[in-house]
C-alpha cells in the first residue's frame, strides 16, 4: 500500500532552477538566504504589473488556470470604481493527498511567496494580506517568515498580514470557503456563485490566487519578461511545479521548464516504462494512457490536447499489475466522504457515485456501468462548489480510458489484478473532516430532519426538485432519483417548505431523534397521511 506523502518529499529539478534556487544550499530559505539567493524586489505599478503577467501568460497555478493579469486588472478596477481598499490573499491550502508543490515552497521558499504577494499589495494599494494554510508546518513556515519580515496583524500595521489556518479537506482549498474562512465561518463554500475579484473578504475587491502562482510572479518581476520567456514553451514560458507519485519509485516534487516530454518527468520518479495509465491533474483531473503518455509533453495546452490535465500539477502513474478501476474507486469512495454536506449533487451525488463503481467491480453487468454514468451526468454543474465536477470528470474519465478493463468488469468476471493501493490518501484514506474544533459546523453539518418521498403518493410533479435541490434531482422518468435522505441544516426551512407545496402531498420529515431531545423547533411529521394540517 502506497503510504500517505511527506509534507516535503524529495526535490528535484531539470534545467535551471527558479523557484527551486537556493534549495540545494538550505533547506529553508530564510529572509537573509532568500536575498542572497534572489536578490533585492523593486515595486512595480499596477498596469506595470499586469503587463508582465499578460507578457509571460501567467495562469493561476491552482487547478482553474485562470490569467492572472484579468484578475489583477478586474480587482484594481473594481476597488477604484468602489473606493474600497482591496484585499490580497494566497491560497496555499493543499488538501489533494497526491498534491505538495505548494506545500514545498512555503516550507522551503516562502519570501518568494510574499515577494508576489506584496507586490500586487503594493501595486493595487491593498492594506490587509492573508495567507491560507491547513498544514502544521506551512503555519510555521509562513508565520515565521511574516515575523522575519516585521509583519503582523496588528492595527497600527500599515499592511495588516496573518496567516489563516484551516481544516485539510479537499473543499476547504476553493477560494469561496478560504474567503468565507477568513471572515470568521466555516470553511465551505457558500452555497452561492460569487466573484473574489468583486466581493471577497469583508466584502472587498480580493486577489486571490495560489501560492505558486505568486512565486512565478516574483521570478519574472526579478528577471523580466525576456529572459522568463527564455525558459520553456514560447505561449506557455517558464516552468511548472509538479507532484509525482503513485507508482513510483520515488515520490518528488519537481520544477521542470514546459516542453519536457512527460515520460521523461516519469523516469526521473522511476515511474514504470510501460505505465497502464498516468492521472494527470491529480483527483479533480484525467486519466491518459500509455499510448498518450508518449506524446505529451509538460503544458497545459499539450494536455488538454490529449485528454489529460495539468490542473493541481499532480502526475500518477500506475502499473499494469493493478486494477485500474479499483484504484479508481478508493479515490472515488476518498471524494465523497471529502463532501462539505451543503449540497445533495455532493453529499447524495458522490457517495451514489462510488457506490456505482463498486457496483461493476462486483459484476454489477452494464445496467451498473449505464447507472454510474448518470449519476455522474447529473452531479456536474449542479453543486455549491467545483468538488462535483472535479469528481464526476475523474469517473467519467476513468471509465473512457480504461475501456478493456471496464469490459472485463462488466461482461466477464473482472480483469484479474488486485488493487495495490498506490495512489496516496491520507493515513486511514481519508483527511480529517470538520471545521477547526473538531466539531461539524452548526450552519453546514447534516441535521438529524430526515425527508421521505412517499412513493403511493407521489406523481411526478417535481416541484421538490426545485425547492430543494440539494436532496432531490429527478431522474430520466422524471421522479425524484432519492427515496429519503438527510436535509442540510441549512437547508430544513426548504424542506419544509418542500412538504408544504407538494401538490400530491407526497413528502414527509421525520426526526431521527436516537433518544436525544428535539435539536430545534422545527416542525416534524409523524407517518400517515395525517400531513395535511401542516400545509394550513
Amino acid at each position: 500500500m502506497n503510504e500517505a506523502l511527506p509534507d516535503v518529499p524529495e526535490v528535484r529539478v531539470v534545467g535551471l532552477p527558479q523557484l527551486t534556487s537556493g534549495f540545494d544550499l538550505v533547506d529553508r530559505l530564510d529572509l537573509p538566504m532568500h536575498l542572497k539567493v534572489h536578490g533585492p524586489l523593486e515595486p512595480m505599478g499596477g498596469e506595470q504589473l499586469a503587463q508582465l503577467a499578460e507578457r509571460i501568460n501567467l495562469k493561476g497555478r491552482g487547478g482553474a488556470g485562470f490569467p492572472f493579469h484579468k484578475k489583477l486588472r478586474s480587482v484594481a478596477e473594481a476597488a477604484i470604481k468602489r473606493g474600497v481598499r482591496p484585499v490580497v490573499v494566497v491560497n496555499g491550502s493543499e488538501d489533494e493527498p497526491a498534491c505538495r508543490k505548494d506545500t514545498v515552497l512555503i516550507n522551503r521558499a516562502p519570501h518568494l511567496i510574499l515577494d508576489g504577494a506584496l507586490l500586487c499589495a503594493e501595486a493595487l494599494g491593498a492594506r490587509t494580506l492573508v495567507v491560507g494554510v491547513t498544514r502544521e508546518s506551512t503555519q510555521r513556515s509562513m508565520e515565521a517568515a511574516l515575523a522575519e519580515r516585521g509583519l503582523s496583524n496588528g492595527r497600527r500595521s500599515a499592511l495588516r498580514a496573518r496567516v489563516q489556518r484551516n481544516p485539510v479537506r479537499m473543499v476547504t482549498g476553493a477560494a469561496a470557503s478560504l474567503i468565507r474562512s477568513i471572515d470568521g465561518g466555516p470553511a465551505v463554500p457558500p452555497g452561492r456563485k460569487v466573484s473574489a475579484s468583486q466581493n471577497g473578504v469583508g466584502g472587498a475587491p480580493t486577489l486571490l490566487s495560489n501560492a505558486e502562482t505568486f512565486a512565478q510572479l516574483a521570478i519574472a518581476a526579478r528577471i523580466g519578461p525576456e529572459r522568463y520567456g527564455n525558459t520553456g514553451l514560447y505561449d506557455e514560458p517558464g516552468t511548472v511545479m509538479l507532484t509525482v507519485s503513485g507508482a513510483v519509485a520515488r515520490p518528488m516534487v519537481i520544477e521542470v521548464p514546459t516542453g519536457v516530454p512527460l515520460r521523461y518527468v516519469l523516469q526521473l520518479a522511476g515511474a514504470p516504462p510501460v505505465p497502464q495509465g498516468v492521472l494527470t491533474g491529480g483527483y479533480h483531473g484525467k486519466w491518459i494512457d500509455a499510448a498518450t503518455v508518449n506524446e505529451a509533453i509538460v503544458s497545459r495546452n499539450s494536455l488538454d490536447a490529449v485528454g489529460g490535465s495539468l490542473g493541481a500539477g499532480a502526475i500518477l502513474p500506475i502499473s499494469q499489475d493493478t486494477c485500474p478501476l479499483g484504484e479508481s474507486l478508493r479515490v472515488a469512495q476518498w471524494l465523497a466522504e471529502e463532501s462539505a454536506g451543503q449540497c445533495g449533487p455532493c453529499y447524495l451525488g458522490l457517495p451514489a457515485a462510488a457506490r456505482g463503481m463498486e457496483d461493476i467491480l462486483n459484476g454489477g453487468g452494464p445496467a451498473a456501468l449505464e447507472a454510474l454514468k448518470q449519476v455522474a451526468k447529473n452531479v456536474k454543474r449542479r453543486g455549491a462548489c467545483s468538488h462535483p465536477d472535479g469528481s464526476a470528470m475523474f469517473l467519467e474519465s476513468t471509465i473512457k480510458a480504461f475501456t478493456d478493463d471496464l469490459a472485463a468488469h462488466v461482461l466477464g468476471n473482472g480483469c484479474g489484478r488486485r488493487v495495490e493501493g498506490v495512489l496516496p490518501l491520507f493515513e486511514g484514506g481519508r483527511a480529517p473532516t470538520g471545521i477547526p474544533g473538531g466539531g461539524e459546523s452548526e450552519e453546514n453539518g447534516p441535521s438529524r430532519q430526515k425527508i421521505y418521498v412517499d412513493w403511493t403518493l407521489c406523481r411526478g410533479h417535481g416541484l421538490c426538485a426545485d425547492i430543494l435541490p440539494e436532496v432531490f434531482q429527478l431522474g430520466a422518468d422524471g421522479f425524484p432519483t432519492v427515496a429519503q435522505a438527510q436535509v442540510p441544516r441549512y437547508a430544513e426551512a426548504k424542506a419544509l417548505r418542500a412538504v408544504r407545496r407538494c401538490p400530491a402531498l407526497a413528502l414527509r420529515i421525520e426526526e431521527d431523534t436516537r433518544g436525544q431531545a428535539p435539536s430545534r423547533n422545527l416542525p416534524v411529521l409523524s407517518q400517515g397521511r395525517g400531513r395535511r394540517a401542516l400545509g394550513r
